[in-house]
C-alpha cells in the first residue's frame, strides 16, 4: 500500500503527478509493483531510486505535486524523522496511475443490515463451505502470504487464491504486495454473522413396532 494526502489523489488519476519522494529506511517498493492507493485504485512503481535532498530539482518538485522544491523540502522537513539536511537520503519513486481494477467500492460500505447480512450469507453458501472459515483465517492471519495461509488449511496457494479473490469481488477482502486483509465490509459481515451453536440432538422418530400376538392369544380373544 501507498499512503497519499488527499490533496495528492486527482494528480495521481490525472497523471500530472508523477514522482513521490519517501524517507524510508528501506524501500518498501519495486520496480513493476502494483500498491493500493485507497481510495483511488492502484498505482504502478516504474522505477526506485536512492537520492540526496540536494539531487532533487524544481521539476521533480513539480512532478511529485509541490510547487517549488523549496516547498516539497519542507513538507518532507515536518516528518517524524525531523528536519532534511542537503546530504540527506531519500527515495525517488517514479510512478503512475494503474487504474481501479484492483478496488472494489462497496469494500468500504460497512453499514450492512441484518437483510444485507442474510443476503451476503447466502451467496457465500453458494461459493462453498470454505468461504466463512477463509474470511475469518485472514481476519486472524492479515498481510500473511497466500502460500502460508493456504498452507495453514492444507490447501494449493493458487486455487486458495482464486477462492480469495470470489470474496474479493464481493467487497470482502482487500489485496496487498504480501497478504490480503478484511476490508470493513467482510468485518461488518463478520460481526453480523450469529455464532455458530451446536445444534441439539433430535429426539428419535422411530417407533418400535408392537408385538406381534400368538395366533392362540388371537384365537382366544385375549
Amino acid at each position: 500500500m501507498l499512503l497519499f494526502q488527499k490533496r495528492f489523489h486527482a494528480g495521481l488519476v490525472d497523471g500530472s503527478i508523477r514522482l513521490t519522494f519517501r524517507r524510508w529506511a528501506k524501500s518498501h517498493v519495486r520496480p513493476g509493483g502494483r500498491y493500493r492507493c485507497h481510495p483511488i485504485g492502484v498505482l504502478e512503481v516504474d522505477r526506485v531510486d536512492r537520492v540526496r535532498v540536494q539531487e532533487i530539482t524544481e521539476d521533480d518538485a513539480r512532478a511529485a505535486g509541490f510547487t517549488s522544491r523549496d516547498e516539497l523540502i519542507g513538507f518532507m522537513s515536518d516528518a517524524a524523522a525531523g528536519p532534511v539536511a542537503p546530504d540527506t537520503e531519500v527515495w525517488r519513486v517514479a510512478l503512475h496511475h494503474g487504474g481501479d481494477g484492483d478496488r472494489v467500492e462497496i469494500a468500504l460500505d460497512d453499514q450492512l443490515s441484518p437483510k444485507d447480512v442474510e443476503t451476503l450469507a447466502r451467496r457465500l453458501e453458494r461459493l462453498g463451505e470454505w468461504t466463512i472459515p477463509t474470511l475469518r483465517l485472514i481476519g486472524r492471519r492479515p498481510r500473511v502470504a497466500a502460500s502460508k495461509l493456504a498452507a495453514s488449511v492444507g490447501r494449493e496457494r493458487d486455487p486458495f487464491k482464486i477462492d480469495v479473490r470470489k470474496l474479493k469481488r464481493l467487497g470482502l477482502t482487500q489485496s496487498f504486495e504480501v497478504g490480503y486483509e478484511l476490508s470493513p465490509r467482510g468485518r461488518a459481515l463478520l460481526r453480523g454473522l450469529p455464532r455458530r451453536r451446536k445444534a441439539p440432538a433430535k429426539a428419535s422418530t422411530k417407533r418400535t413396532p408392537p408385538k406381534k400376538r400368538s395366533t392362540r392369544a388371537a384365537r382366544s380373544g385375549r
